[in-house]
């Protein structure tokens, strides 16, 4: 059931100057949850889904002004982008220690993700196999559960400055099928701690993580790799900081990608680096047709 709320129109700088940003809302099990996406991007049949989910607290118009150049390139990459709510601010994604009232009341995000497939599916006439979805720290998390638990519908995620949760802080049943992931973590992020520990955020208790290249050999093992990955480095495109970027990779021709970009200094943040959502669509992007 479809109940639309108060449309809102935002001017985002010079680089979406056209965006009309329309929030909806589906009724889930007696809840109203919300999304925001673009009216005035015009696709073609077959467009590309991608899901765009803020971190912990958040909420959606806070990740608009990140994605803004993926989201000045939807038209011409037929790509439909969209920013899901997280309920009360907050996902019922795989971590069991989680005191969000998402999680203690147990919220069906699985329901929540197939009705928006069908909506946009109905609405833009999407490609259902091209569904992709991103995240950045609770949003990572979130990603992650997409794939764990619904791999049938999400082709491909990439989870930003977020670590799989420890084994016995997993409250989600995987069912382990081989999926693309790209993880993207700084060494230095103090609350997704790069080498596993307790998640340090006010508010809310979240429990521990692996360390990345746990989460990174998780994905890799259930895809079937094994060995060391390759590495190269990406361009230093932002001088003035001590960051750099490596990108670790798993792709064999038949399996699916597994990347990994290791920020060297990279806090709990967006970097200036690169962009992270134009990096995650390029990898998304690669998926398509494998």
């Amino acid at each position: 059931m479809l109940k639309p709320i108060l449309a809102t129109l935002l001017i985002l700088s010079t680089i979406v100057t056209k965006a009309q940003m329309v929030s909806d809302s589906l009724l889930i099990e007696n809840r109203y949850r919300v999304f925001v996406h673009d009216r005035s991007v015009k696709v073609k049949p077959g467009a590309s889904l991608v899901f765009v989910m803020h971190g912990s607290g958040g909420d959606p118009m806070g990740m608009v002004p990140r994605a803004a150049k993926l989201q000045a390139k939807a038209e011409a990459e037929n790509l439909v982008l969209v920013y899901p709510a997280g309920y009360k601010r907050y996902w019922n994604e795989c971590r069991k220690a989680s005191t969000a009232v998402a999680n203690k009341e147990n919220v069906n995000e699985e329901a929540f993700f197939s009705a928006m497939i069908d909506f946009f599916s109905d609405k833009y006439k999407i490609n259902k196999a091209h569904v992709f979805a991103t995240g950045f720290s609770g949003g990572g998390h979130m990603s992650y559960k997409l794939a764990l638990t619904m791999p049938g519908k999400i082709k491909a995620i990439s989870a930003i400055v977020a670590n799989m949760p420890t084994e016995e802080n997993m409250d989600c049943t995987p069912m382990n099928v081989p999926l693309p992931v790209m993880i993207t973590n700084g060494t230095a992020d103090e609350t997704n701690p790069y080498n596993g520990g307790e998640v340090k955020t006010s508010g809310v208790t979240l429990g521990t993580v692996r360390a990345t290249d746990q989460s990174f050999q998780y994905w890799a093992k259930l895809d079937g790799y094994s060995g060391e990955p390759t590495k190269s480095m990406l361009p230093d495109a932002d001088k003035t900081n001590n960051i750099t970027v490596e990108k670790h990779t798993y792709h064999q021709k038949g399996k699916p990608e597994v990347t990994l970009l290791k920020i060297i200094n990279g806090k709990h943040e967006f970097v200036t680096d690169f962009d992270m959502f134009e990096e995650t669509w390029a990898f998304f992007k690669r998926q398509i047709g494998r």
